[in-house]
């Protein structure tokens, strides 16, 4: 018997990237999940079954936070970022669950990346990128 047809692409693309993104004690999974209106962020160690830490913009202390929701994306990444250094975790495997990395997913990525998180070999902050191409 085959298994079950997912029939939304975006959940398609989620268990596509599973199979090769794996968090692990020493670099666990950085998680991204985006709703309309609220962002969500864990760092996960996928093969304990734990989540070593987690932020998002409905916290307390987010909620008085007044701007635009990518601005709030890069308070939630820099949250993150704190909570996962205070727990000695300097390595992570991003992981985009599905959506484009684009605005919101993307800036609380680079947040991370500017914390010294995300520091993959090839990952380029999009700054750096473009600074690069116009030299």
């Amino acid at each position: 018997m085959l298994g079950k047809k997912i029939k939304d692409p975006r959940e398609h693309r989620k268990m596509r990237l599973r199979y090769t993104i794996k968090g692990t004690p020493d670099r666990p999974r950085f998680s991204v999940f985006r709703s309309t209106k609220h962002l969500y962020v864990q760092v996960i160690d996928d093969e304990n079954g734990v989540t070593l830490a987690a932020a998002s913009d409905i916290e307390p202390g987010m909620r008085s936070f007044e701007g635009t929701k990518r601005e709030a994306a890069v308070q939630v990444g820099k949250l993150a970022a704190e909570r996962a250094l205070a727990k000695g975790i300097t390595k992570l495997v991003f992981d985009r669950n599905g959506f484009r990395y684009c605005g919101r997913v993307a800036a609380a990525s680079e947040a991370a990346h500017a914390m010294g998180l995300l520091s993959k070999e090839g990952h380029v902050a999009t700054s750096e990128a473009a600074a690069d191409t116009q030299e």
